[in-house]
This record gives C-alpha cells, structure tokens and sequence, in this order.
C-alpha cells in the first residue's frame, strides 16, 4: 500500500447519484456501479423480480441485440461482475484505461436504455425456478434462507417482499411476474441513493465530468430502506429428508456499521472465527473434531449488524456442536487475551491493506463505504484506527456484548434429527 494514499472525493451530482472516486496511477480502471434495489425491494406477491430484471436488462440495450451487447463488452476486453443481493444491485467493471468511457457507457445503456424483449420473459422465469431447484439441493442454502425467514420475517403492511426468500424468488412470485411488472420495477433503478465508485488515472474533474455526462440522465429511481426487524430467540428445526449432514445456523445482533464499537466489534468476530488459532475453529473442529466446516460472520441488513454463524456436523454429533457454539458465544463477554487480540488486530490490518491493492477491490469499498458509513474511508486511516484498538478498549466493549441471550438457532437435517431445546421446545417443519 503506497505510504501516502491519495485522497478518495465524493461528488453528489445535481440529479441525485453519487460517485466516490479515487485517482490510481495505473494502466487499468474499475468501477463499481450500485444501485439500491435488491431482492428484499421485491414487490410482495412478486418474489423474483429485481433477479429476473438483472438478467432481462442485459437481454439487447443501446440498439444491440443481446449478443451484440455481449460482443461489445468483449470486444473491450473488460472484466465484468455483480449481480443482484438483498439490498442492491451492482455493475462492476474493470479494464484498461482507454476503454473507461465506453464500459461506462455500456453499462448506461443497459440501466437507461434497455430493449427488454417480451419473449425472453418466460425463459429468463424458467431458468429462475430451474436456479431454485437448485436451491433444494444444497442443503447449506436451504438452510441460510429458513434462518432468514425465521430470524427476519416480513413486517405486515410492507410492500416489499423482504429477507426471506432468494434473489430467484418464489415459485408463486414467478408465476405472478409480467413484463408490465418487471417495466414498473425498473423505475426504481435510478438516481436516488445510487453510488458510482471509480478508480482510474484520471483528474476528479475529468472523472466528475465523465460521470455527469454519461449517467447525469438516469431516471430519478427510489431509494426506500427494507426494514431487518430482528426475531431473538427463534428456534426452528428443518427437517430434509436427503441431507446427509445436519447444518446449524445460529444468529445475533451485531454492531451498526455507525456505532463506535464497529471496527471492536470487526475485531472479535475475527478473533471468533478468523483462521485455524480462532474459537470456532479450535473448540469446533480441532479440539472435538464435531465439524469439518464452522465460521462466523458479520451481516448488514437494514442499516443493522448481525452475527451469524454456521457448522455442518453429523446428525448425531449435532447436539454437542450447538451446545459449543452456543457456549462460544456466551463467553464473549469474557473478553480476549492477549495472544487472541493481537492475532484478531492483525488479520483485521491485513485485510485493509490487500483490499485497498485491488483495482476491483477499492471500487467496491468506495461504494460499500458510502452506501454504509456516508463517505469513502482512506485505507491509511482505516488501518490507523484498526492499529489503535486496545486490548482493554474491546473487552471494555465485549463486556456488554451477549449475543447469546438473543440468538435464533435454525437447524436442518435429516428426519428424525434432533437437537436439544434451548428454553423451549424447537418448532419442527419439513421441506
């Protein structure tokens, strides 16, 4: 990481979006275009739409019929990626310098200037249900969408879809998809709440220019936040007649992105799960040999933090590994050594400088940053502040941190697979 990174600028165009760029002397660009729209903006009773969309948009725009907008992008030799997630959609690019406005401008055609053939509708919902087809297949999928639909279930009234389906949707919802639909939900992929995070060697204003002249005419669009209203003390246990395994997930509340405890809070899940000397990965696997995979996370949904955690053991080894998860997390508020602080801090710094090295990397921190936190953050800074965490500081902040007290525990396995109550009783449900 050079000693001086240069400064990220944060311009709100007179439409709306914002673009967070930063000047990178290099031969190369990316960028990372999101827009606030994902799978829980699904309207209710539509379930599929924002993923059906994503793929529809790319079905001819600008004039070009499908493969010729294929061949376009091709022909630039330029690296693409995205996709739709819960909460935004993202275009993401990167290339040699001299093809940037032409990708940009690509990527402007498909969100502004879209053929949106109606015979491609049907295909586009097939190969949906074919992706959810498949979804019953993993059972580690099944099983992190019935922890959603348990852990975040959606609020009455609302006219969005929410958390707990996948971005194919729903067998119902695709069925209920038309192309007058799919028009109307395009309107919401717009100005609003919409970042561009660019990196290339260019002067900010030619970079501010560049952005105004080519998306400074994106429809207004909508920017509504979905709700995560947190369900604690869940418990529910899925029965799946063809898993070999059964898979526990186990969520809690974290730490907002705003608070002052986040990079704290960053620093013990990586002390929990961070590698082979962290908690999980030790009392888990190492220490009992219960389960070959077990991490936990930190999740970001509706401008919260959540906690999550998953380990797929054998039906029979299935008890003792929720009792030791559980236990894991109850011994949070107990606070690091030395030796896990140092490791956690560490891997925490390593992870801002490699992300900061990428092209591709840096463009998606500078939208995810903005989307999150308001405003790009210098990875010098951010490694300063990482650097700066005490030992006491976040067991101070660990102390009263008990996410055990409110976590909702989802387990799927075979039939018959049990795992012990924690208060009460596990309601049982069989896909």
């Amino acid at each position: 990481m050079p000693a001086a990174p240069p400064s990220a600028h944060l311009w709100t165009l007179p439409s709306g979006l914002r673009v967070a760029f930063e000047r990178r002397r290099s031969p190369g660009f990316a960028f990372d275009l999101r827009l606030p729209v994902g799978s829980a903006h699904d309207p209710a009773g539509q379930e599929g739409a924002g993923g059906v969309l994503e793929e529809w948009l790319f079905k001819g725009a600008g004039g070009r019929s499908a493969r010729a907008l294929q061949d376009a992008f091709d022909d630039l030799g330029v690296r693409r990626g995205g996709g739709v997630g819960p909460e935004a959609t993202r275009l993401s690019v990167s290339g040699l310098q001299a093809d940037l406005r032409a990708a940009l401008a690509l990527c402007a055609d498909v969100l502004m200037r879209p053929d949106l053939p109606e015979s491609e509708v049907p295909v586009l919902t097939d190969l949906a249900r074919q992706d959810l087809d498949g979804v019953q297949d993993s059972p580690a999928d099944l099983l992190a969408l019935e922890a959603r639909a348990a852990a975040f279930p959606r609020p009455l009234g609302s006219p969005f879809a929410g958390y707990a389906h996948p971005v194919s949707g729903t067998p119902g919802g695709l069925t209920a998809l038309s192309p007058a639909a799919l028009r109307a939900h395009l309107t919401r992929y717009g100005q609003a709440g919409t970042v561009l995070g660019l990196v290339a060697d260019l002067d900010p204003a030619q970079a501010h220019a560049l952005a105004q002249e080519v998306l400074g005419d994106l429809r207004p669009g909508a920017a509504d936040e979905v709700p995560a209203d947190f369900q604690a003390g869940g418990q529910l246990q899925v029965a799946h007649e063809d898993a070999e395994q059964t898979h526990l997930s186990v969520l809690c509340p974290g730490v907002a992105p705003h608070s002052p405890d986040w990079l704290a809070w960053q620093l013990a899940v990586g002390a929990l799960s961070g590698g082979s000397a962290s908690r999980l990965f030790h009392s888990v696997r190492e220490e009992r040999g219960l389960a070959y995979a077990v991490s936990a996370s930190p999740l970001v949904l509706g401008g919260q933090g959540f906690l999550s955690l998953y380990a797929g053991s054998t039906p029979d080894r299935a008890p003792e590994t929720l009792e030791v998860l559980l236990s894991e997390l109850a011994r949070l508020p107990q606070g690091l050594t030395a030796a896990e602080f140092g490791r956690a801090r560490a891997g925490l710094s390593s992870s801002v400088v490699f992300g900061a090295e990428s092209l591709r990397g840096r463009a998606h921190a500078l939208t995810r940053d903005t989307a999150l936190f308001g405003s790009p953050r210098a990875p010098a800074d951010l490694r300063a502040a990482v650097e700066a965490l005490s030992l006491d500081g976040v067991n101070t902040f660990l102390a009263g941190y008990d996410p055990a007290a409110q976590a909702t525990v989802v387990t799927l396995g075979p039939v018959g697979n049990t795992v012990p109550p924690l208060s009460t009783p596990l309601e049982t449900t069989h896909v």
